[in-house]
Order: C-alpha cells, then structure tokens, then sequence
C-alpha cells in the first residue's frame, strides 16, 4: 500500500481539499486498496476542527464530502507513516524538512511542483481556482500510481 499525507499550514483549506479529492479520484479508479490519503498541518490551530466551510462547499459542489475530515498537526510518526509527505507551498516544505528526522525515507516534495495559493483569506474564487489546481495535480498523481502497479 502507499500512503500519501498532504500538508498545508492549518489543515483546513489546501491539504484537506487535496485529500478529499485524491480519495475521490482513488476511489473512482479502482485504487481504494492499495492508496492511503491523509492530511496534516504544519501548525497546530485549527486541531479538531472541520475544514474550512468554503473548502467543504468547493468539494461539495464537485461531488466530494469533506465533512467527516478533522484538523491535525503533523506528528514525527508521519515521517515512517508515510510513503510520501506533499506541501502545498515552499514554507510548508521547509518545515517538513525541518521536523523530518535524520534518515527518514519518506518522500518530501512539493505537490505541484509550485506553490498552491492559501485561500484562506480571499473569497470562494480562490476556493475555486485550489480547487482546479488541486483537481489537476490530483490527476496527475492517480496516473503516476495506476502506471506503478
């Protein structure tokens, strides 16, 4: 099985987003079994808490519940947890990098390759505009995993 985390700084907007739509796209593939997805925070905030409701509306409207998801910080047990660890943003990276221990094997990259913007503080046209880029990167990674097995 691989299994794959998300991270974003609070866990509410860009990771949880990431993986509602991976699990979807999963799903949809026939790859339930063998992919795990999760997602964390870098900072410990919004622990507990549901994503953000502009995030739970994007999914929703592309056909993907987020309600069940719950907020967490990322814990040192992700770095042996997890095949691969993907950052929506360099910041995010460089404190993955930074928590990571000493001869950790888990891949530790940005998801996109490029920064995805925080919405968080802009309206739902940010929402929507992560949302298709999560979507697209999400694309992608299902091809890489389907190609793999």
């Amino acid at each position: 099985m691989t299994a794959i985390l998300f991270v974003c700084l609070g866990n509410i907007c860009r990771s949880p987003l990431a993986e509602g739509i991976l699990r979807h796209r999963i799903e949809a593939a026939g790859l339930s079994a063998a992919v795990s997805v999760d997602s964390a925070g870098t900072a410990s905030w919004h622990t507990g808490k549901s994503p953000d409701p502009r995030s739970i509306a994007v999914a929703a409207r592309n056909g993907i519940d987020l309600t069940s998801q719950r907020a967490r910080q990322v814990a040192p047990a992700d770095f042996t947890r997890f095949d691969m660890i993907l950052a929506m943003d360099a910041d995010n990276l460089t404190e993955l990098r930074a928590r990571a221990p000493t001869g950790s094997r888990t891949q530790l990259r940005r998801f996109l390759g490029r920064d995805v913007p925080d919405p968080y503080y802009g309206g739902p046209d940010g929402f929507d505009h992560v949302f298709r880029m999560l979507d697209e990167g999400c694309a992608a990674l299902v091809a890489e995993l389907s190609a793999s097995r």
